[in-house]
């Protein structure tokens, strides 16, 4: 008897000392406005908060063009307070809004330098950016400066005043529809129907976009929209997330959840692995997103 209980008291250590041993995660998703990690990023985000990993949403502009009603500072100091209650709303560390100007945003050196420190501060595991092909020249710079900023973070000599990576993070593309040059590779795809209101709350934090600016560029009368805040999330989830996971979404979750019945599923996130950066295997990826389904 006493054999036995040493046995479970042993297996039961070994088993605590894995888990302390399980790596905690430095994830950093980096967008050109407040708003855009979330909507692509934001439930994947808020999985991996729960699990105790370290999130940080970083936007490259103030946001300060994105409305029609108000700009400038006053704006910008709107969209800020947005991204804080954003951060808090998803469960992630930190939401940080750079003071460049919206609409204005060029991949030159300095900003460029500017995101090669923020992945070295992260001491960034996943990088994720936008594609550099966008109907938006404020996503399309965002992107390329993603990219030009890949290698440079192991190079000690660029932004000296930082001390360069040890190995590269993975870089990740998050997802778009357009079709040229070629389009969006679904690589990893996420299940994300569990934090589906959690993710819906952080983009309502968003409120001068989510309830104002992006339903007044696609011709909604902004006075029809609910006021009241239950009915406000319920509008924004309807309007949002009512988009069921196309056929090559599906084909891309029966690879990483093979145990799971896939035309169940009805929210899901995608992610394209950059040629940039670490490549990645396949056990690999499993490690870095510990929320997909075992083999």
């Amino acid at each position: 008897m006493k054999k036995l209980v040493l046995a479970i008291c042993l297996c039961v250590a070994f088993s605590t000392i894995q888990a302390q041993q399980k790596k905690v995660l430095n994830i950093l998703a980096i967008g050109a406005h407040p708003d855009d990690c979330d909507s692509k990023f934001g439930g994947t985000a808020a999985l991996f908060a729960k699990m105790g990993h370290n999130v940080k949403f970083l936007s490259l502009t103030n946001g300060d063009a994105g409305h029609y009603a108000m700009g400038g500072g006053v704006l910008a100091k709107k969209r800020r307070q947005e991204a804080k209650d954003a951060a808090k709303a998803l469960g992630i560390a930190e939401y940080e809004v750079l003071d460049n100007h919206d609409g204005e945003l060029f991949p030159t050196l300095n900003v460029r330098l500017e995101v090669i420190r923020r992945i070295r501060d992260w001491d960034a595991d996943i990088v994720l950016g936008l594609r550099p092909n966008d109907y938006h020249p404020d996503h399309r710079n965002a992107g390329s400066v993603v990219q030009d900023a890949a290698y440079m973070n192991i190079v000690p000599n660029v932004a000296p005043d930082t001390p360069p990576l040890k190995k590269n993070p993975v870089f990740l593309y998050m997802s778009d529809h357009f079709k040229k040059p070629y389009p969006f590779q679904k690589d990893i795809a996420v299940i994300v129907d569990d934090v589906i209101d959690t993710k819906v709350r952080g983009l309502a934090a968003h409120d001068s976009q989510m309830f104002e600016w992006l339903p007044w560029t696609r011709g909604v009368d902004v006075s029809t929209i609910p006021t009241e805040e239950t009915a406000r999330l319920a509008w924004l989830k309807e309007a949002w997330m009512n988009r069921k996971p196309d056929a090559s979404s599906l084909e891309a979750l029966k690879k990483w959840y093979p145990k799971v019945d896939v035309s169940q599923v009805k929210q899901v996130e995608v992610f394209e692995i950059c040629e940039y950066g670490k490549q990645p295997t396949d056990e690999e990826i499993r490690e870095m997103f510990p929320m997909l389904g075992s083999k």
